[in-house]
């Protein structure tokens, strides 16, 4: 089958490419201003990307089935052909993933408003690690395992990062609907993507559709510390298995601590020990990543003794690209790409970089560009989390002309707040000339060590790359 994907080079869209790919179809796509690490991935695949969207190439190269990210819209010129045509056959990304690979499988559904990327990545290496052949689609590049998508074997789980977010422009269902949840992992809930969910009960509406539909072999596994998630009530029809830091976790993480080579804690199983873990990743969140994923993997495959289930390997995780990748690192300066879009992300990185680089002065650089961050629903949130910043830059507001000035996140207005709580703080129309002037101010490195972190989900119109490049010169 000859399969197209419109919006290929999203991180989602593109590993569901390459495991198209992988089941031996032909695969194509287009999109729109791509930029590594997926177009980067995808070429080196040797699938055909096309920039842009014309209708004449799509009829052309007449594909048997076209699958339409949920980035696409009306009006896109493609889109509007398929519909005025019906020439060819056209589907979601989750209806495509539960029709050709989820429906035959034991799914691991990894949930929550932040952690995705990580928790999905590490139940795959644990899996891999423990000597099995699980599948998985991560809507990341990771770097263990060494690519995000693989069919695996059958009688193994499939690892599937389960967005809440809404499938297609003609499907508004969350995604996660979709994808036959065997283990729904819960790795925490809070109010996101308001142009589609109305405040936080319509997300916790969405998040208790998803558990409803885990069957009674199954599990829920989820984070016992989130409220929000309590608030989802009992769980009467499937087991639910919680992991936490408090005594009435299950999975209970215990002894944290973290210096600049990484973090330490011990994982206890319904008190009793099952692993000490010592590895790269920081912060607490990331600890919690690893006992839900760890727990999850258990449960699938040794349920009657979960800590029978081996972590040795997290010691040699290294992680997902762009989430807390450390770009450069010298003894003056270090500079480190994070995927953080929501206030409660960014705060906890630079809580954890605090901790992680004490005496560094700390810089944070943060793009203005999801959905949600480009307006002014989590303001007052983004003020608080970057005030843990010695220093902010803060970047031009993604498609800002797309929305009324009232509705816009107001990059003057924080920056204004944050030099009243001591922060030094920058706010540019046009990225280039952020990158100017951060360049400016701390290239060549001087003075006490600085840690500069940048925070975007999209490409910071190449600004981060070419930062790192000028930092090693």
């Amino acid at each position: 089958m000859k399969i197209y994907f419109m919006g290929i080079c999203g991180t989602a869209m593109g590993n569901a490419a390459l495991l198209a790919r992988e089941a031996g179809h032909e695969v194509l796509g287009a999109d729109t201003g791509v930029y590594p690490p997926m177009s980067t991935v995808l070429a080196e695949a040797g699938i055909a990307l096309h920039e842009g969207y014309d209708p004449a190439r799509l009829e052309k190269l007449a594909p048997d089935l076209v699958v339409i990210g949920n980035a696409m819209s009306r009006g896109n010129p493609e889109v509007e052909w398929l519909l005025d045509t019906r020439r060819l056959a056209f589907t979601s990304l989750p209806a495509l993933l539960h029709e050709s690979v989820l429906k035959l499988r034991r799914n691991i559904v990894v949930c929550g408003t932040h952690g995705k990327t990580t928790t999905t990545t590490l139940a795959a290496y644990l899996l891999r690690s423990a000597g099995r052949d699980p599948g998985f689609l991560i809507g990341g590049v990771p770097i263990d395992p060494p690519v995000g998508n693989h069919l695996g074997t059958l009688s193994d789980p499939f690892v599937i990062e389960g967005d809440e977010y809404d499938s297609a422009f003609f499907d508004k269902r969350s995604k996660f609907i979709h994808y036959a949840p065997h283990i729904a992992v819960l790795n925490n809930l809070e109010f996101d993507h308001a142009d589609i969910f109305r405040d936080l009960a319509d997300v916790q509406r969405t998040f208790s559709h998803l558990t409803r539909i885990v069957p009674r072999n199954g599990w829920v596994v989820m984070n016992a510390d989130d409220d929000n998630l309590r608030a989802l009530g009992p769980l009467p029809w499937t087991r639910v298995v919680r992991v936490g830091l408090g005594e009435q976790a299950d999975a209970r993480i215990v002894d944290f601590a973290e210096d600049a080579d990484g973090a330490s804690f011990r994982l206890l199983w319904r008190g009793q020990p099952w692993a000490e873990v010592r590895w790269a990743l920081p912060g607490l969140y990331n600890a919690r990543n690893a006992a839900m994923a760890a727990t999850a993997c258990a449960l699938a495959i040794s349920p009657d003794n979960p800590s029978a289930f081996p972590l040795e390997s997290l010691a040699h995780f290294r992680g997902v690209k762009r989430r807390q990748e450390v770009l450069v690192r010298t003894p003056a300066l270090t500079v480190i790409e994070d995927f953080g879009h929501h206030p409660t992300a960014l705060a906890e990185t630079l809580h954890s970089f605090r901790a992680r680089f004490p005496g560094a002065l700390l810089t944070a650089v943060f793009e203005p560009r999801s959905n949600t961050a480009r307006t002014k629903t989590l303001q007052s949130g983004f003020m608080r989390a970057l005030a843990q910043a010695d220093e902010v830059y803060l970047g031009a507001v993604n498609r800002a002309d797309k929305m009324k000035a009232e509705d816009r996140f107001d990059a003057e207005a924080v920056a204004q707040h944050l030099e009243t709580q001591g922060v030094h703080a920058h706010w540019f129309a046009d990225n280039a000339h952020l990158l100017e002037q951060l360049r400016g101010e701390t290239l060549p490195p001087k003075g006490k060590p600085r840690v500069v972190v940048f925070f975007s989900n999209g490409s910071f119109d190449g600004i981060i790359a070419a930062y790192a490049k000028a930092a090693r010169a």
